[in-house]
């Protein structure tokens, strides 16, 4: 499988998700499109994986490629492409396919559980609870006809999927130790006193048992997203 990354800033990469097209024999390129302001033609791609970013998706003054993306990700998932969204990946193919990104009632940065929900189809793999890594502010609706597959205490709309070829997660599961890194030192203005906000300390000083657990869980929801 040939897929695309799309990134949004420089210190939100595909993380783990390299490691798994790696292991599994996928071919991965990673676009940042905040240089390129460009997106190659969806024919050469089989799948689109859209990564996270501190920006909103209603940032189109200062960012003008984030409309040329809900485009562009209306087109691909029409064509049946599969497509991952991650953050604000995620809330962008939601926005694409309708649905609304709204501030969520919590920012939740840190570690923290998500459940699967009561809906979330059998040949989806989410455990009953996992314990991930957040970052965001800003939260989604469900897409009609897509089927929200993960909640968390702070925010009820941690997932969904869509004909199987379409999943987004509002959580990074994808992040690693160097991924939390990078972003509490680029993002550390929204440390605040918070219910749903851990210190850098805290989020630093998870042990890599959790992020193999979530790494794990992640892996087998790719093998089941890239299923032909």
């Amino acid at each position: 499988m040939k897929i695309l990354c799309v990134k949004h800033i420089n210190f939100e990469g595909p993380g783990a998700i390299a490691l798994w097209a790696q292991m599994n024999g996928h071919h991965l390129d990673v676009l940042p499109i905040y240089q390129t302001q460009q997106l190659p033609s969806p024919e050469k791609y089989d799948a689109f994986v859209f990564m996270g970013g501190p920006m909103s998706v209603h940032d189109s003054d200062q960012h003008p490629w984030l409309e040329m993306e809900k485009r562009y990700l209306r087109g691909v998932i029409a064509a049946g492409k599969h497509v991952m969204g991650i953050c604000l990946g995620a809330q962008l193919i939601a926005v694409a396919m309708g649905a609304k990104v709204t501030a969520g009632a919590n920012k939740e940065i840190g570690w923290f559980p998500i459940r699967r929900t009561d809906e979330c189809p059998d040949e989806c793999s989410l455990p009953e609870s996992l314990k991930v890594f957040h970052w965001y502010g800003e939260t989604f609706t469900v897409p009609y006809h897509a089927t929200p597959i993960a909640c968390s205490d702070a925010c009820d709309n941690q997932g969904f999927i869509h004909h199987s070829k379409v999943l987004a997660l509002q959580c990074h599961l994808e992040v690693t130790p160097e991924g939390v890194s990078l972003l509490s030192a680029a993002c550390s203005n929204e440390l605040v006193d918070a219910p749903y906000i851990q210190d850098p300390e805290r989020m630093q000083s998870e042990p890599i048992a959790t992020f193999q657990a979530m790494h794990d869980a992640l892996f087998e929801l790719l093998d089941q997203w890239a299923v032909e």
